[in-house]
């Protein structure tokens, strides 16, 4: 029989909570020893029962984990990288808006190095991801991340300051630049652009529009690439997270993935 594969989340919100659910629902031979979340009774009582909180990096070797699971946003993983990484062979890392900082990724690549251990970036909100890697290859001339949400997912964000949501008759581009800028911008919805450069042709090159549609009812993204291999345009709407209208339902959907490759004999 396999042995259950070790599980630390760090962060228990709308995105990992979604995630423990689907793999419990899954079967799949998993355990969750521990979880880092909040420190309130709030967010203790969110827990799942019989699962120790974990309130400190210094804890986290204590739990031998097989796996660091990271979903808590961005200063998290400054946070918990060192010992993730120290402590497991793997960290995966869903607040990819963090690596808009150079100095952030670099550190946390030589961390990984110096410690034997991985960093994994998941595909999150979109797809197609693997085709572009393999296009940068022979090289990138262009790649184009547009987002369209409707304009409920962009409260709270610098575009309440562009454009009237409340109000919103007609779709509206209210950003365009690249996706350095827009991760750095609007790091719950653009996140998805640094994973799109991370496989194509970098943070600078990679031009992004970022549009709030009152005719959407999902979260949309469109992603044209040209080069040497030719074109491709990789088009997905997803459904929103019951939870979470900033984040899609095929963000944890992508950690589920890269969780249970980990355990699997075929991995596609």
């Amino acid at each position: 029989m396999q042995k259950p594969m070790r599980l630390v989340f760090i962060g228990w919100g709308a995105i990992n909570s979604r995630v423990g659910a689907l793999l419990r629902q899954r079967e799949t031979p998993v355990e969750i020893a521990a979880i880092a979340a909040i420190d309130t009774p709030q967010a203790r009582a969110q827990l799942p029962h019989g699962v120790p909180f974990l309130g400190s990096p210094d804890e986290l070797a204590a739990f031998a984990p097989d796996l660091v699971v990271e979903a808590a946003g961005r200063a998290a993983i400054s946070q918990w990288a060192p010992a993730a990484l120290a402590a497991s062979p793997a960290m995966i890392t869903a607040s990819t808006s963090a690596f808009s900082d150079d100095g952030l990724l670099a550190w946390i690549a030589d961390l990984a190095e110096r410690n034997g251990s991985r960093i994994e970036v998941p595909s999150g909100a979109i797809g197609g991801i693997d085709a572009l890697a393999s296009a940068a290859v022979l090289g990138l001339d262009e790649v184009v991340h547009q987002i369209v949400k409707p304009p409920r997912a962009w409260k709270n964000t610098p575009a309440e300051q562009l454009v009237a949501l409340e109000s919103l008759s007609k779709r509206a581009v209210f950003f365009t630049g690249t996706a350095r800028q827009a991760a750095a911008a609007y790091p719950q919805n653009a996140n998805a652009t640094v994973v799109t450069s991370l496989a194509g042709i970098g943070l600078d090159k990679t031009r992004v529009e970022l549009i709030a549609d009152p005719a959407s009812t999902m979260n949309g993204h469109r992603i044209v690439a040209s080069g040497e291999f030719g074109r491709m345009e990789i088009t997905l709407e997803n459904k929103p997270l019951a939870t979470n209208p900033k984040s899609s339902e095929l963000t944890a959907l992508s950690l589920v993935r890269l969780i249970e490759h980990r355990v699997k004999r075929i991995i596609v």
